[in-house]
């Protein structure tokens, strides 16, 4: 176990006073839950909530060789995007492994924003250095001097409208981004993507305001039933919507093409990091991510390991859950490219039955990313 104290982002005492319970979550002290994980997944499903996800990394890059440089660290198509776009993409190593997945923002006036994920953030800050064109002062991390909140569910849009003045950016399409004046007109960044499977907007805010900004949207999201919610909840959310978490479906041992994420890979863009080996691995993925359902309300666990009906090995569950809006027990798995059901799952020693479904098990409204 590491020494190291845990980071906090500028919400934590907030969490800790009203009610979050915290726990570690690559390497920063975040809140979990607050009330039950079923009652927060609901809330978003059906109204809105809001989520203090400051942990996840914010990288900016600027200057004459920034785009260059991000075409070649990343696997999507950077220049295709206009200021105020925001990009699906993956990060690879040499061999195609995901060494994470990230969010390209392009911002006006040549400048461009990474989020990534907490746990990669040293990672990903070294691969872009290794690039070139992303010296000091073309590339800065400001995950620590700001905070990132986020507004998920049916209802945010009409929080977002009362939070933020004129309207405009409740009329933001989907994955793209906006500076807007909040509060005492401090100009913030926002974005409409999401990760739960509902409609979403992300404030990146200086760290010094974000809890005025939180207390903010939980007043004027009152009317709306907002309630905040913890990781625990954005985990079940974003399965139920057959998307990939770092750590589970996607590492450096997994590439875009069994992951389902081709479509975010452009060979022929390009030079990018692990081009080569994805241009010999797209025709023959060897396994596929699937979904499946399980008999009964048991739940199967990462590494549980997935066999047909013969009792033979093909495959590992990477997340699993019970679902609270389909009320059915669900995983996501890596099984061998071709296979059919039913299958088993070996939960603690015993088989349960399985049925292979597409993904995502959820969908209010369309999940892939444009182009």
């Amino acid at each position: 176990m590491s020494s190291q104290p845990l980071a906090i982002t500028p919400l934590n005492g907030w969490h800790a006073s009203h009610g979050g319970r915290l726990v570690e979550f690559a390497g920063w002290s975040m809140p979990v839950q607050y009330s039950s994980i079923s009652d927060e997944h609901q809330a978003v499903r059906n109204r809105v909530g809001l989520f203090d996800i400051s942990h996840m990394g914010r990288l900016e890059c600027d200057g004459p060789d920034a785009l260059e440089a991000l075409e070649r660290a990343t696997t999507n198509h950077v220049a295709r995007l206009a200021p105020g776009q925001v990009q699906y993409s993956l990060i690879c190593n040499e061999r195609g492994g995901i060494r994470d997945d990230v969010l390209v923002y392009r911002l006006p006036g040549g400048r461009f924003l990474m989020v990534c994920n907490a746990s990669n953030r040293a990672k990903v800050i070294e691969h872009l250095k290794s690039i070139g064109g992303t010296g000091s002062a073309g590339l800065r991390d400001a995950t620590e001097a700001t905070a990132m909140i986020a507004v998920q569910g049916p209802s945010a849009a009409e929080v977002i409208g009362r939070v933020i003045p004129g309207g405009g950016a409740a009329d933001l399409d989907r994955y793209h981004s906006a500076e807007v004046a909040v509060l005492d007109g401090t100009p913030v960044w926002i974005s409409r993507t999401g990760y739960t499977g509902e409609d979403g907007f992300e404030l990146i805010v200086p760290a010094d305001m974000a809890v005025r900004l939180w207390e903010e949207l939980l007043e004027q999201g009152a009317s709306y039933g907002i309630q905040p919610c913890g990781l625990g909840a954005r985990d079940t959310l974003r399965l139920e919507a057959g998307l990939p978490l770092y750590g589970h479906e996607l590492d450096e041992s997994i590439h875009p093409y069994e992951a389902g994420l081709g479509w975010a890979v452009k060979l022929g863009k390009g030079p990018f990091v692990g081009r080569e080996a994805l241009e010999r691995l797209r025709s023959s993925p060897g396994r596929i991510r699937v979904g499946l359902v399980l008999e009964g309300k048991r739940i199967a666990r990462q590494g549980a390991e997935v066999r047909t009906a013969r009792g033979e090995p093909i495959g590992v569950v990477t997340s699993g859950t019970f679902s609270p809006t389909l009320q059915r027990s669900i995983a996501m798995a890596y099984v061998e490219s071709g296979t059919t059901g039913p299958l088993r799952v070996e939960i603690r020693g015993t088989e349960t039955t399985a049925e292979l479904v597409p993904l995502p098990f959820y969908r209010r409204r369309p999940q892939r990313a444009p182009d």
